[in-house]
This record gives structure tokens, sequence and C-alpha cells, in this order.
């Protein structure tokens, strides 16, 4: 049983665990983030076609939700899905850094 709850511990810690992506990767995801998403989002996010990208604009969604809307686009809205482009970390760490407005 102790073993169980053990791996069961492991198993929701690793669910919660989210590497940064390594400097240039960083370098290229903010490149992206500013010329892909910037092209709706206006190019210093202040809101186009899409709304702006600020930690006002994005504090009632978690970050979970922001990384998920990255990832998986907003069905029935011009905004696509990001999952070809950036792995689930990437996203996580991109909705950081929107939340934060730490996009430079």
């Amino acid at each position: 049983m102790k073993q169980l709850l053990s791996t069961a511990t492991l198993l929701i810690l690793a669910g919660i665990v989210h590497a940064a992506p390594k400097p240039a990767r960083q370098q290229e995801i903010l490149y992206l983030l500013h010329q892909d998403c910037g092209a709706c989002h206006g190019i210093q996010l202040k809101g186009g076609l899409g709304p702006a990208l600020n930690p006002k604009q994005l504090s009632h969604l978690t970050r979970e939700q922001v990384a998920a809307t990255i990832l998986h686009g907003r069905p029935g809205t011009p905004m696509p899905p990001w999952l070809p482009f950036l792995k689930p970390d990437e996203a996580w760490w991109l909705a950081g850094r929107l939340k934060e407005g730490k996009t430079e």
C-alpha cells in the first residue's frame, strides 16, 4: 500500500513539473510570439484581431488555461492550435511569461 501511494504521488508530481526550454529555444519561442502571434494580437501584443496578451487581460485565466489555448487554439475563432510547433512544456513556459508580462 505504501509503495502504491508513493507511486501515485510521483505520478501526480510528474504531471505538474515543467522544465523551462533551453535559452536558445526560449529566444525562438519569443520570436514566434512576436512575429506569428503578433500578426493577430498586435506586434506589441496590445491587441488586434485577437485580444491583448498582457497580465491584465490574462488575469482571469490560469496558466494552465493559457497554455491550453496556445496548444489547442480556440475552436470557432481564428486562434489556431500551436501544438504542431510547441511542446507542452514550451507552452507552459510561454503562458507564464505572458501572465507575468515578460515577453522580451
